[in-house]
């Protein structure tokens, strides 16, 4: 009789692994590839323009070639934005105005007070919302209305507004932010807030309950959740904000400074560098809540 190969202990985690990487790989590869095309399509009529120019013909391989190779391209090459992100980040000194590590600080820095201010703010207004039917019936219009007003169009009213009080630097940009970051934070806890059923809270006065432990043992236990995934948009939104408030400012620093400097002398690459550190740096902040989420439903017991 042949005996059976018994399987490997890992062998179905592998497997399972493979599975969950692959699709990612292959999406990841076709966009690569796609990215590749679209910058030889896009970068060719300027090599054929110099050729013309030269009175030579090109080559299709030289072509190729030098549509991914140049200075200036109309759009770089993924190889081009990865040397130019690995410079920005590993090949200048941290304290260097060079440096993506540097500009990507002081966009953080923003960021992180605007979230700050967002976040108090949507969880003090979902509170008074939740607990009070004028609030309810007055600030909630008002809070959806403000965010039908573009971003672009307020931003540098705030930086003019703060600029003639004479206050310049983070607090104009974290407004910015707060003001990206507190909506999603308002309708999230409201929601949340929301949740527990009347039974639940008929249960609760029926044990003489307080409004305030209603609330804190209720109410905000069951908005978690709610509140964490609206604290990933919110962030998000924030670091968004605070880059477009770098826009308006003529701001010499910050990711939002690298990429108007790069629009401003043409340098493509540059501005794809600056574009990567940003959804970068959102990835690591949207992951690091993400983190905090478990940690906290772990601890209270609604997540295993």
């Amino acid at each position: 009789m042949t005996e059976v190969a018994p399987a490997l202990p890992h062998e179905g985690a592998l497997s399972r692994g493979l599975r969950r990487v692959l699709p990612v790989l292959s999406v990841l590869l076709a966009i690569i590839l796609i990215w590749y095309v679209a910058a030889v399509a896009m970068n060719a009529r300027w090599e054929r323009d110099q050729a013309a120019r030269a009175g030579v013909e090109i080559a299709l391989p030289d072509l190729i070639g030098k549509t991914l190779t140049q200075d200036r391209p109309v759009l770089p090459a993924p190889h081009q934005v990865a040397a130019g992100l690995w410079d920005g980040l590993a090949g200048q000194k941290v304290t260097s105005r060079r440096s993506l590590v540097w500009h990507g600080w002081v966009t953080l820095s923003a960021t992180l007070a605007g979230f700050g201010i967002g976040t108090a703010a949507g969880i003090l207004l979902a509170v008074g919302i939740v607990h009070n039917r004028a609030m309810d019936q007055s600030v909630m219009p008002w809070a959806v209305a403000s965010q039908t007003v573009p971003i672009l169009a307020i931003a540098p009213m705030v930086i003019v507004v703060f600029a003639s009080a004479g206050i310049t630097g983070l607090l104009p940009k974290a407004i910015i932010a707060a003001w990206l970051s507190f909506f999603p934070v308002l309708v999230g806890m409201v929601k949340g807030l929301r949740t527990p059923e009347r039974m639940q809270l008929d249960q609760m006065r029926s044990w003489n309950a307080s409004d305030g432990q209603q609330f804190w043992r209720l109410r905000l236990p069951s908005s978690m959740p709610y509140l964490f995934a609206s604290l990933k948009v919110a962030i998000a939104a924030a670091l968004v904000g605070t880059i477009v408030g770098e826009l308006p400012a003529g701001a010499t620093a910050g990711l939002g400074a690298r990429l108007l400097s790069g629009s401003y002398y043409g340098q493509t690459v540059q501005i794809w560098a600056a574009l990567f550190a940003a959804a970068i740096l959102a990835a690591g902040l949207v992951m690091l809540i993400g983190v905090i989420e478990r940690l906290t439903l772990n601890r209270m017991g609604l997540e295993r």
